[in-house]
């Protein structure tokens, strides 16, 4: 948003609206014309109030366009006209809520024919609805003046845009005496009874689906203004329309005494478990009643179920005979009939019927049986989830309420009787529907066709929670003394089967269910407590690890741990810390009990083994593995550049097979060769403490400063203060080349060893040694 900031370039459209002859569309066209609209540039802004601009604005949006149009631009400026008169600039807002020629104009879209174009739809009710918000005075004076706004609104209400205009009069109007008003004048137009004859089988399941939608936003807008305003004294006319009896029958009667229709009987049920809905908070974060505000207020209205209790056997037969529908073939088999969307919101009516808690309601569902019929369809339909959790609900309703309330003839609730009495709705589960016995069967049932194979059925896990609760209700219910009397009583094999029941399979169900979210092992902090390490388990087989553990441990004490590390005085200045501490772990003394001599007796040997050289028989081409004598020569002697193995020099000593030392220095006896031990890298002289030389195998040179010294040495010496050994080796495809140079003065020699393989790969290694 460059234009907050002033920061953006100066527009084009400044430029163009210079112009003596432009054009709406030709600003329309521009792409910046709507931030601009935003950024109420006055120049635009002065254009579009031009009476001939706002007129062509209104058209845009009421009337379809050219038909030759091509369509990705057909509603281009349509689409634009609604977004800058809906760019809520002040001026825009007042010339078409004060002009009554716009008004009408846009007005006029609602007089066309149905169905609307819902693109248009969307922009009309958008400009309205800002309208409504921004100047709510003008416009519903200018409504009501309209004798058939009610009449076209509900004839268009089949499209979602005219239905949202609808809730948005309800919505957007923010004065509360001018909303009241509003209220009144659509209870007057009778727009409840409206919106109700069009939910039944004659009209479309479009005007089905948005009429039942507006009915049920219209009851939760209603309630939640008046969880909103608790001071107002006037009530909703509008919820109290919907409330009424004579409402609620209407709406039965359009889904029972006329044609079944699936699309109108799921509506209606709709619009009754919306009634149903005992409390629904208003916005996030209010849960429960607020202070001053007593339940009752939003307890289900006596009216409601009164006109629903006489109906209940007509919800029942929709489960036993639904609209027809075609078999449903699925990956495990065919449905004929499938549960259908009429049974599933039956049952959903069901639920919430029993939430009411109503003894006559109760008493009605009971000598229907219609819990029977729901079980039936719960164990028939196995993998229908959606039918499953409704019927838990359900039972998980009836086994944790109290005994419904009843009334005494006078119409009062005696509260003594109702103390003493009994739920009915347990009593036919658990006797007439039989529900531990078909619990139990439908455990066996699926347990047997896994054993065979087969798949775990989908309501296994609703049914391990039904067991549950009722286990859990038995034992702290409110219900608990009737559920133990019931179970008491059955037949003493059904009673076995239970009881073996809760304490095998469902208890070993609940342990699988159980998920440990984190390790159950304690926990210690470092910085809190001293660990022992010595606890620390290891596996039965793991001796030698747990000995060696064992071992360290002992020495391994808690003051050892918090003090290693480092401390920050030891990353200072050297120059001002002088007593840095090098040797903190000296004194950690450790006794390994090994037999030392067998070790020295071992390495011994393994240092005099010579390197044997392996050829293998028959092969024409050397092995590039095979290991090759290296002997030293003088530089003046040393072979040509091109290191051929075939040299005279070679032949003679393959074929008298005399192996050199490898290692050999030229000008040197073979007793004034420095020793070379064989376990270090190639070109490392070793002092004369190193442990794998005995005194007897060291050369009479081997002082402590190993120096090289000889007669000629000391001539080579007196001529020159280095000397310098260079041998090149072709062993196969690779070509090696060794050096050794010795510099007298500093007492230092320098072995350097080049190996150049195929394809350019060098491999250089070397070592700086002090003689």
């Amino acid at each position: 948003m460059f234009w907050k900031f002033d920061l953006h370039t100066t527009s084009h459209i400044d430029t163009l609206l210079e112009k003596e002859d432009v054009t709406l569309t030709e600003v329309m066209d521009e792409e910046d014309v709507l931030q601009e609209c935003k950024a109420q540039n006055h120049k635009l802004v002065d254009f579009l109030l031009r009476p001939q601009c706002m007129d062509d604005l209104v058209t845009f949006i009421t009337q379809e366009p050219n038909a030759d149009v091509e369509e990705k631009v057909k509603y281009k400026y349509p689409n634009i006209s609604c977004e800058l008169l809906t760019s809520d600039v002040g001026q825009i807002n007042d010339r078409l809520g004060e002009d009554d020629n716009l008004l009408m104009k846009l007005y006029g879209f609602l007089q066309n024919e149905p169905p609307l174009n819902p693109l248009l739809a969307s922009f009309f009710s958008k400009v309205l609805s800002i309208l409504i918000g921004r100047k709510p005075e003008q416009i519903v004076e200018f409504l009501r003046k309209r004798e058939d706004f009610v009449d076209l609104v509900i004839k268009h209400i089949g499209t979602s845009a005219i239905m949202d205009l609808l809730l948005r009069m309800l919505t957007c109007i923010e004065p509360q005496q001018l909303r009241q008003d509003v209220l009144n004048w659509l209870n007057e137009e009778k727009v409840i009874q409206r919106l109700v004859d069009m939910v039944q089988s004659s009209q479309d399941e479009d005007r089905h689906s948005n009429a039942s939608q507006s009915l049920c936003e219209i009851i939760r807008l209603s309630r939640d203004q008046m969880f909103q305003v608790q001071g107002s004294s006037d009530p909703d006319p509008l919820l109290a329309t919907l409330e009424k009896q004579e409402t609620v029958e209407q709406l039965l009667a359009n889904i029972f005494d006329k044609e079944k229709n699936e699309s109108a009987i799921v509506s209606v049920i709709q619009i009754l478990l919306t009634l149903f809905e005992t409390r629904r908070p208003a916005f996030e974060g209010h849960m429960d009643c607020p202070p001053g505000m007593s339940h009752p207020l939003f307890s289900v209205n006596h009216s409601i179920l009164e006109a629903v209790r006489p109906r209940l056997k007509d919800f029942h037969q929709l489960l036993l005979e639904p609209p027809k529908k075609n078999l449903m073939k699925t990956t495990w088999g065919v449905l004929d009939p499938p549960v259908g969307n009429t049974r599933l919101n039956v049952v959903r009516l069901v639920a919430s019927l029993l939430q009411s808690n109503t003894h006559t309601i109760n008493t009605e569902l009971i000598n229907l049986n219609t819990l029977g019929v729901i079980l039936d369809m719960y164990f028939k339909y196995i993998w229908n989830n959606f039918l499953h959790i409704q019927v838990e609900i359900c039972t998980a309703m009836i086994l944790a309420m109290p005994p419904a309330p009843t009334l005494s003839p006078n119409g009062q609730t005696d509260a003594e009787q109702d103390y003493a009495r009994e739920s009915i709705l347990i009593k036919h589960l658990f006797e007439k529907c039989q529900f531990i016995q078909r619990i139990l069967d439908a455990w066996t049932s699926n347990e047997k066709e896994q054993a065979e194979g087969g798949r775990r059925r989908g309501y296994m896990g609703h049914l391990t929670r039904i067991s549950n609760s009722i286990v859990h209700n038995c034992d702290k219910g409110p219900n608990g003394p009737q559920i133990q009397h019931i179970i008491s009583e059955l037949p003493g094999e059904d009673r076995d089967r239970w009881e073996s029941f809760i304490s095998g399979q469902l208890s070993d169900t609940n342990k699988r269910n159980t998920v440990d979210l984190v390790n159950m092992h304690h926990i210690h902090s470092s910085s809190d407590d001293e660990v022992d390490f010595k606890d620390t388990s290891f596996h039965q087989d793991s001796s030698l690890q747990q000995a060696f553990s064992d071992y360290q441990m002992q020495q391994m004490t808690s003051n050892f741990i918090e003090q290693f590390g480092f401390n920050d005085e030891e990353f200072a200045d050297q120059d001002d810390v002088v007593d840095i501490p090098f040797d903190r772990i000296s004194d950690i003394s450790f006794s390994l009990n090994t037999n030392e001599s067998a070790n020295i007796a071992l390495f011994e040997a393994r240092c005099k083994e010579k390197i044997q050289q392996f050829e293998e028989a028959g092969s024409d081409e050397e092995d590039i593995w095979d290991e090759k004598d290296v002997s030293f020569a003088p530089e003046a002697q040393r072979r040509p550049s091109s290191g051929s193995t075939d040299s005279e020099e070679s032949t003679d000593s393959e074929e008298e097979d005399v192996k050199r030392d490898p290692f050999e220095v030229p000008g040197l006896s073979t007793d004034d060769r420095m020793d070379l031990c064989p376990c270090e890298p190639v070109g490392l002289l070793l002092p004369a403490e190193c442990d794998g030389w005995s005194p007897a195998n060291q050369s009479p040179l081997s002082s402590p400063a190993q120096r090289l010294s000889s007669p000629e040495a000391e001539e080579e010496e007196a001529a020159s203060e280095q000397r310098s050994v260079t041998e090149t080796v072709i062993n196969g495809s690779m070509k090696e080349t060794l050096s050794l140079t010795v510099d007298a003065k500093t007492e230092t020699a320098v072995f350097k060893r080049l190996e150049q393989w195929p394809h350019g790969f060098f491999l250089f290694s070397g070592s700086l040694l002090t003689v």
